[in-house]
C-alpha cells in the first residue's frame, strides 16, 4: 500500500513508519522540519500543499503529529485550548477532510489520540479535552463515512522510549513499547476496521 505518513519523526513516528515499512509497504513521510515533504497541521494551506505534491491514489494516511499546552488549570486561558485545537484537534481533522479528495475508495485514516482523555493528569485538561473530542470525532465520521472510508485512532499510554520526559506528570503510569505503537497502526491500516479507539 502507498501510506502517507504525517508526522514522521518522535518517539510515536519513528515506530510507526518502521512497523509500515516493515510490511512491506510504500511509506510518503511528511514532517514539520522535512526538507523534501515539509507540512504544517495546524495550517490548511500547507496541508493542501502536501497533498498536492504527493499526488493521488494514496491507500492509507496514519497522523501521528500534533500537540497541546501542559499547565495548571488555573493558567489554563482561550489561548491555550485554542492552541490544542488547533493542533492536535483541528489539524489531525483537516488531514482526513483534505484527504478524501487524495484517498482511494476503501482507504483509511488513522489519527493519534491518547490516554488523558480516559485517564486525566494535572496541568493535562487540554490534553484530555482533545484527546476525547478527537476520539468522539472519529468514531462518529467513521459512521458519515461508511463503506467509503475507514478512519481510526490509536489511543496508547506512555512509551517506553519517553517515559522519562513524562515521569513528572504521568507518575506510575504503565508504558507501552513504541514498536507495539507501530503495530497497532498497521492493525488499523490493514484490517477492516472503522471508528475504533485502539487503547493501549
Amino acid at each position: 500500500m502507498k501510506v502517507l505518513h504525517v508526522g514522521a519523526t518522535g518517539h510515536v513516528g519513528e515506530p510507526v513508519g518502521a512497523a509500515l515499512r516493515e510490511r512491506g509497504h510504500h511509506v510518503v513521510s511528511a514532517h514539520r522540519g522535512s526538507a523534501e515533504r515539509p507540512v504544517d497541521i495546524t495550517d490548511p494551506e500547507s496541508i493542501r500543499a502536501l497533498y498536492d505534491a504527493v499526488g493521488p491514489a494514496l491507500d492509507a494516511v496514519v497522523v501521528t503529529a500534533g500537540s497541546t499546552p501542559y499547565a495548571p488549570w488555573d493558567q489554563i486561558g482561550r489561548e491555550q485550548l485554542l492552541a490544542g485545537l488547533t493542533s492536535k484537534f483541528l489539524g489531525q481533522v483537516e488531514v482526513v477532510r483534505q484527504g478524501v479528495g487524495f484517498v482511494r475508495e476503501g482507504g483509511s485514516f488513522t489519527l493519534t489520540s491518547g490516554i488523558l482523555g480516559r485517564e486525566p493528569v494535572r496541568t493535562g485538561s487540554v490534553a484530555a479535552a482533545v484527546n476525547g473530542a478527537l476520539e468522539a470525532w472519529v468514531r462518529a465520521t467513521a459512521g458519515e463515512l461508511w463503506g467509503r472510508f475507514r478512519v481510526n485512532v490509536v489511543s496508547s499510554t506512555v512509551l517506553t522510549e519517553s517515559r522519562a520526559a513524562y515521569a513528572s506528570v504521568m507518575p506510575g503510569y504503565p508504558a507501552v513499547d513504541g514498536a507495539e505503537v507501530g503495530l497497532t497502526f498497521v492493525r488499523s491500516v490493514e484490517s477492516m476496521d472503522s471508528g475504533r479507539v485502539y487503547m493501549l
